[in-house]
């Protein structure tokens, strides 16, 4: 009824001429108290996964197998948990903002290579190296929301390095 409503009013030519980076922006406007449940939901979502992940890590044969999968689930929910924050449109953009373009990339490219090393390699070595590369990365991901946060470690690590 709504699609019958949009083409005889004329809305339906206008909608066409929208990308989907415009659609989505529209799709996703909640209130604020939505995106406050939704973040918070994404976000203890996250958290279990990666813990559990962790307690199924001690589990003979396919521990290690559960443990990357869980964790890497668990990175990926709480990544998206800050799109419901400020919505998937803004998310993307900061997220390949100059600033924090190097950091998106090396940790995305860590989460899909901890799961090929699973996967695809049959490494467990590789892979627990990439879960490990993912801590980093995240981290240093998430301090670039932090302003001046990462230039001060980077001071610091290069005074304690001399």
């Amino acid at each position: 009824m709504d699609k019958l409503k949009s083409v005889l009013s004329g809305d339906e030519a206008r909608r066409e001429d929208r990308n989907i980076l415009q659609t989505v922006n529209e799709a996703s406007t909640l209130g604020w108290g939505t995106r406050l449940k939704g973040f918070i939901a994404c976000f203890v979502l996250g958290a279990a996964c990666t813990l559990l992940g962790v307690c199924m890590l001690f589990i003979p044969r396919i521990g290690l197998i559960l443990f990357i999968v869980f964790y890497t689930l668990g990175n990926i929910c709480t990544l998206c948990s800050t799109m419901f924050l400020m919505g998937p449109v803004k998310q993307l953009k900061r997220m390949c903002d100059k600033t924090r373009a190097l950091a998106t990339t090396f940790m995305i490219t860590c989460l899909v290579l901890t799961l090929c090393a699973a996967f695809w390699w049959k490494n467990f070595g590789l892979a627990l190296l990439f879960c490990i590369l993912q801590v980093l990365s995240f981290t240093w991901y998430s301090l670039s929301y932090i302003p001046c946060v990462r230039e001060a470690i980077m001071k610091m690590v290069s005074i304690c390095l001399k």
